[in-house]
């Protein structure tokens, strides 16, 4: 072998070798992560989003989201409509956090930042599970820090902190689509009580008479309070929401109260009343309202205890309070 040949072999030996040497340490570098997607395909396969579930505290989901029939729905409460814009706020919050730095691997310390297991009781982290139609993303989801939480993906041990924040619910009633009826009360004809126990009065609406409300059914004896009194609140039937949603046969209605409130454009709506313990449930009905009654059907619904109250007056509040008895206010003699 010439020399010439053999220089050039050594050259070329030792140019791999340096390749080989500088590729290894490359594979080997560990790349700063600041400012990567924590579900870095997320992004590119929202539209294909097809179940959303959390869990807390629990081997199975506290929550489940899922399309059904072209519709988003909460499984944990029959299949009831779901808030579209609560689970798309979530969807784009997931997609667009960003990992600020590298935290804990060490698993003992992941309880101290909440990502810890979310099966284990009293976890105070959650885990997200988002199904696509490429796979499915696992993260879970720990404590705020500065403006965001950290957060540790499904499988592995590496936890981060990412902004911006992920904040999501971990209960069913917070993931219902809460819209139930808006009825403005210019459109309201008349309202009929029949309280579970007394008698059953009506305010009506005196069209000949200006348009102000009337009350029969008042007691021998007692005048009705003033229209204005009389009159439903704006506020009483316009945009009731639910806090909750359970089927009907969960909630006792033998001793309930209805409400029946008929409008200018001849529908009428039926509102049977009950509370239970601290709770305050209604059924809905309606005579010209195909949509809602598909989606009141079977089911109760808990409403806030001062929407309930306004809804189901009594009849003592709708009349002039009793004049005092003769002598109620005398002093004692004295002795």
């Amino acid at each position: 072998m010439s020399r010439q040949r053999f220089m050039a072999l050594t050259v070329a030996a030792a140019l791999a070798i340096s390749g080989a040497l500088y590729l290894s340490a490359q594979r080997n570098l560990r790349r700063d992560p600041h400012g990567t997607a924590l579900l870095p395909s997320l992004a590119n396969e929202l539209n294909t989003v097809t179940a959303l579930s959390v869990r807390r505290g629990s081997a199975t989901p506290t929550v489940t989201l899922h399309e059904q029939g072209g519709r988003w729905t909460v499984a944990e409460r029959g299949d009831y409509p779901a808030d579209v814009s609560k689970l798309r706020k979530l969807l784009l919050a997931l997609s667009d956090a960003k990992i600020i730095e590298e935290k804990t691997s060490n698993s003992a310390n992941f309880p101290i930042i909440g990502v810890e297991d979310p099966s284990l009781p009293g976890a105070t982290g959650a885990e997200i599970s988002v199904t696509a139609q490429d796979g499915k993303h696992a993260v879970i989801v720990g404590k705020p820090v500065g403006d965001g939480n950290f957060a540790r993906r499904g499988g592995e041990n590496l936890s981060y902190s990412v902004e911006p924040g992920i904040s999501f619910e971990t209960e069913p009633r917070f993931w219902i689509e809460s819209r139930l009826i808006d009825i403005a009360a210019a459109g309201i004809q008349s309202i009929e009580i029949k309280p579970a126990t007394g008698p059953t009065y009506t305010v009506r609406r005196d069209t000949a008479g200006g348009g102000n409300f009337t009350l029969d059914g008042a007691p021998p004896r007692r005048k009705a309070a003033d229209p204005a009194a009389l009159a439903p609140s704006p506020t009483t039937y316009g945009g009731l929401t639910a806090d909750d949603v359970t089927p009907v046969g969960d909630v006792d209605f033998s001793k309930a109260t209805v409400a029946t409130v008929t409008l200018s454009d001849g529908n009428v709506i039926t509102m049977t009343g009950a509370r239970s313990g601290d709770k305050h449930w209604v059924q809905l009905k309606a005579s010209k309202d195909a949509a809602l009654n598909a989606k009141a059907a079977g089911r109760a619904f808990e409403i806030a205890g001062y929407r309930f109250d306004a809804i189901f007056r009594p009849l003592e509040q709708l009349l002039v309070p009793k004049a005092p008895s003769a002598g109620a206010n005398k002093a004692p003699p004295k002795s």
